[in-house]
């Protein structure tokens, strides 16, 4: 996941690469997903889907209040932005307008990944910078999307493990500073309390099964928060106020445009084309990719270019509700449409989001570190799929990561140079997909001149 991680698995029907000029004209659509089950079924099937997914939409925001140094009333708010964009943008993936939505059973969260590098933008440039590069990141993927198959072919699994692996390092570094304040010290409570809200998400994550192991981020900031009380080494301070709350309008004023600090962001946007081939394919039998693909990416930007006015991350498809489609046997979009209906009443209603808004510092931070590990550990999954051994396609991602690596481990090491190579190098996940992309061309281009037939000899005499 550059913000959600490529997903493979087998497929009930045959699926042709997107790019080959062969994709399948299947005008129907599969039964399943146009399925209406009956009310006394969609609620309950409605109401899963949301308690697999609510834990993204709340741990998101709140990562994003703790780092940005949100009131409570602000986060309340954010918190009600995030999960209103989350309904709306499930029931228009679900539902479809027009050329917008895949029509199938998909919901939309802020993406890990692209949480972490508007976190990055924010933490480098200003809030106002990082709500402009939405903006930007989401008009590209618009401009893209007939493009489609050209565009994803530049970024193949090796590509795409290289960046997950560097949003991951680079967020641990994130959530690091958050937690030690801006004195660089962590006080021995908020390392007790963050300490133990990581525990309490691991053993959550081990020992729970279906939609309550999904939760195990929200679980585990529930149990931390409790225990800090407890305790004495945090406080719980909820945000006042009561009944219908609508998210604000440019939280962070006006958003800032500015190409060399958005980077990050416009390439998780051209990413994103690859990891939503890899979730349309797992969720409908008969995936017609040229189509669906556009569909699904031009609904993510619409509702990014909303989610920048509110003061979001990026809103991507998740293939998060793909387990519960399966565990049930039900794949109907309406019932993730009516998943996306509750979410947005539950972010208008604010008393949920006012109570979540009070969560100690250090618990978010225990939490966003394992979010982040998380992340980190995919794409070591990814490339370890490759089985790259002592292939040429080790030294490409060596490189790659090493150039990613750098800023992290040297922050101030590209500071003299001018302010565009600083946005591009100084970025560990610009310069390592960046270099990623550029070696894997060169070296698919040299294997294609080396296999080549040689010419003909001409004939003598």
């Amino acid at each position: 996941m550059a913000g959600r991680p490529p997903v493979t698995a087998p497929v009930t029907a045959p699926v042709t690469p997107p790019g080959s000029g062969a994709e399948p004209a299947t005008a129907a659509r599969p039964r399943a997903a146009d399925d209406r089950p009956p009310l006394r079924t969609l609620v309950p099937l409605a109401v899963q889907h949301v308690l697999a997914m609510a834990g993204t939409p709340v741990s998101a925001a709140f990562l994003m209040a703790a780092s940005l140094r949100l009131t409570a009333g602000q986060t309340a708010s954010l918190l009600g932005a995030v999960m209103v964009l989350s309904g709306a943008g499930s029931v228009l993936q679900s539902l479809g307008a027009g050329a917008f939505g895949a029509r199938l059973p998909f919901v939309m969260l802020p993406g890990g990944a692209a949480t972490a590098l508007f976190l990055q933008i924010a933490h480098d440039h200003g809030p106002a910078v990082a709500s402009g590069s939405v903006l930007l990141a989401a008009v590209l993927l618009l401009a893209v999307t007939p493009l489609y198959r050209q565009v994803v072919r530049l970024f193949p699994p090796l590509v795409l493990g290289v960046t997950v692996l560097l949003v991951g390092v680079s967020m641990v570094r994130v959530s690091a500073q958050l937690l030690a304040g801006p004195d660089g010290g962590a006080p021995p409570q908020a390392l007790a309390t963050a300490g133990l809200t990581a525990a309490f998400t691991f053993a959550a994550h081990r020992m729970l099964r279906g939609a309550w192991r999904r939760s195990a981020v929200l679980l585990g900031m529930a149990a931390g928060t409790a225990l800090a009380v407890a305790t004495g080494l945090g406080a719980f301070t909820p945000a006042g106020g009561a009944g219908v709350s609508p998210p604000r309008l440019l939280p962070y004023g006006t958003p800032a445009l500015d190409l060399s600090a958005a980077l990050p962001l416009l390439l998780f946007s051209l990413t994103s084309l690859a990891e939503a081939t890899g979730q349309t394919v797992l969720n409908t039998e008969r995936p017609d990719l040229a189509r669906d693909v556009p569909r699904l990416a031009r609904a993510d930007a619409a509702v990014s270019l909303i989610g920048a006015v509110l003061g979001t991350p990026p809103m991507v498809t998740s293939s998060e509700n793909i387990g519960v489609n399966r565990l049930t046997g039900v794949h109907s979009r309406h019932v993730t449409a009516a998943a996306g209906v509750l979410l947005i009443v539950a972010g208008v209603f604010s008393p949920l989001s006012r109570l979540v808004a009070g969560l100690p510092t250090a618990v978010v931070a225990g939490s966003a570190l394992v979010v982040y590990a998380t992340i980190t550990v995919m794409g070591v999954e990814m490339l370890g799929r490759l089985r790259l051994g002592g292939s040429p396609d080790a030294m490409t991602a060596g490189l790659a990561l090493t150039a990613g690596l750098l800023p992290v481990a040297a922050p101030g090491l590209y500071a003299g140079l001018p302010e565009w190579a600083r946005s591009v190098l100084g970025s560990g996940v610009v310069a390592g997909t960046v270099t990623a992309v550029v070696l894997h061309a060169l070296r698919r281009r040299s294997q294609s001149a080396d296999a080549a037939p040689e010419p003909a000899p001409e004939p003598s005499g």
